[in-house]
């Protein structure tokens, strides 16, 4: 299934139904009084999240969503039948944004949630309504009340525990594929990783969700490379995994490229608890990867792991350490 996180969408709520003017005939009664019948209220727009959606693809082939018109009153007093709603389901993670695509108006999160967006519009009067005891037989009717229209935007964040992130052919995807049953595509060019990635991992007693999004360049935070649709969806994380390729030149300057990124950006990404990790040490051997290490934490005053996800080094101790960060969020959240 193709990954999709954003799309534009249209929405309209139904109109409410007109009134109808009619009046009784039944044989003998010469002078019926009116009878005719209130319209239909028109149908709403609901946002529901759905657990069996996890992208937005399906909104890349229709979208434009209307809620039915509520039907016309009609005569004996019979009221229109109302319009039915228009649902529309939505993965959990997903935010709806005005047209600005700045301004969020709802964040949709809970599976099974239900959210009465646009309201359909009340149905007409008939002219029984209007009966009085000086106008008797009246001729008034009311035509339904408007829906409502808005053009929105969806966007998709992921809804993940921890999140990897780094520069392009740090070696993330070989992490998720490593530790879970992920299969991101993997390959010896930047990149590779179009589109972000899931993974649920066991340490332990604790079960908890990988997000892998495409690599971070400089000036993501704007935008480049859709660096600010990639960071979205590692928002919602408890923990960041900040992996670095070991056989970089300057791995201080390359940490401190990323960080920079997460603190332009905000949403309190350079806020959360950080784990650290040199990656492909395998490459380097055990020496050289000691030595990238220490001269690493010397510039930068930050603890990092050593791991080589191809050869299975150093991944299990990285696997407890988020546990530890997801459980700790956890707990918190419950109190």
């Amino acid at each position: 299934m193709k990954f999709l996180d954003q799309a534009k969408i249209y929405v309209e709520s139904g109109a409410g139904g007109p009134g109808c003017v009619s009046f009784r005939r039944e044989k003998y009664i010469e002078f019926g009084g009116p009878n005719g019948g209130n319209g239909g209220r028109g149908g709403d727009v609901i946002f529901e999240v759905v657990n069996s959606l996890n992208t937005l693809i399906d909104f890349r082939y229709q979208q434009h969503f209307r809620a039915q018109r509520g039907r016309p009153g009609e005569g004996r007093d019979k009221t229109g039948a109302n319009g039915e709603s228009c649902v529309i389901k939505v993965p959990s993670g997903t935010q709806v944004l005005d047209e600005d695509k700045e301004t969020v108006l709802l964040d949709l999160l809970e599976p099974g949630e239900r959210v009465v967006f646009l309201r359909g519009g009340d149905g007409g009067f008939g002219n029984a309504h209007y009966k009085s005891a000086t106008n008797q037989a009246p001729r008034k009717s009311t035509p339904g009340w408007p829906g409502e229209e808005r053009a929105l935007w969806l966007r998709l964040k992921l809804i993940a525990d921890a999140g990897l992130v780094g520069l392009p052919n740090a070696g993330k995807s070989t992490f998720l594929s490593a530790v879970s049953r992920a299969k991101p595509k993997v390959a010896d060019y930047p990149f590779t990783t179009l589109h972000p990635n899931l993974g649920i991992v066991k340490a332990g007693d604790t079960d908890f969700v990988l997000a892998d999004i495409p690599g971070l360049i400089e000036g993501a935070h704007e935008g480049k490379g859709l660096g600010d649709r990639f960071l979205g969806h590692v928002e919602r994380t408890s923990v960041l995994l900040h992996l670095i390729d070991i056989t970089q030149d300057n791995l201080a300057d390359v940490y401190q490229t990323i960080r920079g990124e997460l603190e332009e950006y905000g949403h309190g990404l350079c806020d959360k608890p950080e784990i650290i990790a040199l990656t492909k040490c395998d490459a380097l051997g055990p020496e050289l990867s000691e030595d990238q290490a220490k001269n690493f934490e010397k510039a930068t005053g930050k603890k990092a792991f050593r791991i080589s996800s191809v050869a299975g080094e150093g991944t299990d101790e990285i696997l407890y350490a988020l546990a530890a960060e997801v459980k700790k969020s956890r707990q918190a959240a419950a109190t």
